[in-house]
């Protein structure tokens, strides 16, 4: 049973959290923590390795499937920018930004839009800045327009078929499918909503942490494993949002006991080949590993693991 609630169903220690920044991630790290032991690899660096043993789901044809199916987020960068691509549609004759009479109708309508551009659930929420990356990866520090304070919170589904041979090259596939899917449907929403007059800022991982921002706008709840569940789709999906300074209501969190299955389960925790995700019987503050913010209290997963873990694959 799906409830609606008033506050995320989550806890944070406000005098502990602070803004993340993106170059502490473990995609971060390899690029500059000598002392990570993935320091410097890639997660397709031993690809050739997987190819010569001729292993089922590392086959040369699936790995060209895989490299091809991250095209478009990959390549369309405009997919990612945050301001209207193009330049000024002469079409529009400088109109003023639409009017919105109705915040609740107009997020209906914004995410009725985001679905027909290929999202599969889509939601709202106020937009928490404690949720933005204090830094990118290329050190740039994030700030934001003061009047943007809504997200859209998008999640794709992804190919469960593809995603059971993980951690195969047909997994990789279904993965990059989903994140070619997220490009295009932000570029798209983010287009939208400029061509209706508003501020929109398009991102996938980048620039802010998408499971909280997707916890806040009604899409699931926060996992053992780490990752965002959905009632429709478990943790098959991939997250991208677009912020903006449309005036939307937001969705309300949502809970369908999540916290308490993973109290008892602990499948996940079982079942992991790196041994990456916590046994341990509550959710807590700590953390395991350089990658995890502190001040959230969760299942920490050690990232350190989870990278080496697809390095080796």
């Amino acid at each position: 049973m799906i409830s609606n609630l008033d506050l995320p169903p989550y806890t944070i220690d406000p005098g502990v959290l602070a803004r993340f920044d993106q170059r502490r991630t473990a995609f971060g790290r390899r690029h500059w923590d000598e002392d990570a032991a993935f320091y410097g690899q890639g997660v397709h660096d031993r690809a050739a390795e997987a190819l010569a043993k001729g292993t089922e789901g590392y086959s040369r044809q699936e790995f060209a499937r895989l490299r091809a199916a991250w095209t478009v987020s990959d390549h369309f960068r405009g997919a990612y920018a945050w301001e209207k691509l193009g330049g000024p549609d002469p079409a529009l004759g400088g109109l003023p930004p639409h009017p919105v009479d109705d915040p609740v109708l107009a997020s209906e309508q914004v995410k009725a839009t985001a679905r027909a551009y290929g999202a599969d659930l889509a939601g709202v929420c106020a937009l928490d800045l404690r949720w933005l990356y204090a830094r990118r990866m290329d050190g740039t520090a994030i700030d934001m327009p003061e009047s943007v304070n809504r997200a859209v919170v998008m999640a794709i589904h992804m190919d469960p078929a593809g995603i059971a041979h993980s951690p195969d090259f047909r997994a990789g596939t279904a993965t990059g499918v989903g994140y070619s899917r997220m490009a295009y449907a932000i570029a798209c929403l983010a287009e939208f909503l400029r061509n209706l007059g508003y501020r929109a800022l398009p991102m996938g991982n980048d620039s802010a942490l998408s499971i909280p921002l997707a916890i806040d706008a009604g899409l699931g709840e926060l996992g053992r494993n780490g990752l965002l569940l959905t009632p429709q789709y478990g943790a098959c999906v991939r997250l991208c949002k677009v912020l903006t300074d449309m005036p939307l209501a937001p969705d309300r969190p949502i809970s369908f006991g999540v916290q308490q299955v993973c109290r008892g389960c602990r499948r996940c925790a079982r079942h992991c080949p790196a041994g990456a995700i916590s046994d341990a019987d509550e959710p807590s503050f700590e953390v395991v590993c350089p990658s995890n913010n502190p001040g959230i209290r969760r299942w920490a997963v050690h990232a350190d693991k989870c990278y080496s873990f697809w390095v080796e694959n």
